[in-house]
């Protein structure tokens, strides 16, 4: 038996490998879509800075996906064969709905992926114990609900603050610089640049940095009584800085926050 249980897990290392591969190809698209399709850069640039994105979000990472696996179900009322069998139907489902939808060129989320896969094999495994173990507990008792609902809650909630902010913000840019655009650019082009600049500093250091295993924890208070200074510089020194490059080299400003929101992305799907 010992033989069976090491060859599954033999398995499962290398549908992990296989689940990295199509899982970072499936969000590499979400994230490089928007700088290759608005020709902010050459390629070979858009690609380094999204490759650093995701070196830099892997050491910030803050154990997502382990929040997910520890929430869906309880493991402790699941034998161990049981366990193995759940997260091999896990990672087999997986990389087969990625790599189809990565063939048809079809947006997903790895996240709401596995989230769900997790749900689903666990309430199987849970039914088939109910209807052939006499002893069994109830259905609910093997299911995380509370947490369940919540983490699933989130994310439909995420995706309509998302929808709505990201909806806004964009009419106020295409109001701001549609029209007349090279002398507005002049105008508001270093203050945008320096919010946006700021609202990604804030994404990416006072978010990023708690989950962040080599910071401490003095720093982390340090952040986190001074986030309003934080914040205020960032947004004063980068309207700075982007109205001096834009006065004296013409340096283009929307292409350079097209790239730093790339580089966020991209740290935010590594994390």
């Amino acid at each position: 038996m010992e033989t069976i249980y090491l060859a599954l897990v033999v398995i499962l290392f290398l549908l992990a490998i296989s689940d990295l591969i199509v899982g970072v190809s499936n969000d590499a698209v979400n994230f490089l879509n928007s700088a290759v399709g608005a020709k902010a850069a050459q390629l070979r640039t858009i690609l380094a800075v999204a490759a650093l994105g995701v070196l830099i979000g892997a050491t910030f990472s803050s154990g997502m996906m382990e929040v997910a696996r520890k929430g869906i179900f309880n493991p402790q009322y699941f034998y161990f064969s049981e366990i193995i069998i759940l997260f091999l139907a896990v990672m087999i489902t997986d990389v087969i709905l990625l790599d189809a939808f990565n063939t048809f060129g079809l947006p997903t989320s790895t996240t709401v992926s596995i989230v769900f896969e997790l749900l689903g094999a666990a309430v199987a495994i849970a039914l088939i114990k109910v209807y052939t173990d006499p002893n069994a507990l109830p259905l609910y008792e093997y299911i995380n609900s509370a947490k369940a609902l919540a983490i699933i809650s989130g994310i439909l909630l995420s995706v309509v603050i998302a929808f709505s902010a990201g909806m806004i913000i964009q009419y106020l840019s295409r109001a701001l610089f549609s029209f007349d655009y090279e002398k507005r650019l002049n105008y508001f082009g270093a203050p945008w640049g320096g919010l946006a600049i700021a609202a990604i500093t804030y994404f990416m250091l006072i978010k990023g940095a708690k989950g962040a295993s080599f910071m401490t924890e003095g720093v982390q208070d340090y952040i986190a009584h001074n986030t309003g200074t934080i914040m205020i510089a960032s947004f004063i020194g980068s309207t700075l800085i982007l109205w001096l490059l834009n006065r004296f080299t013409r340096f283009d400003i929307l292409q350079f926050i097209v790239l730093v929101g790339t580089f966020a992305l991209a740290m935010a799907f590594a994390g």
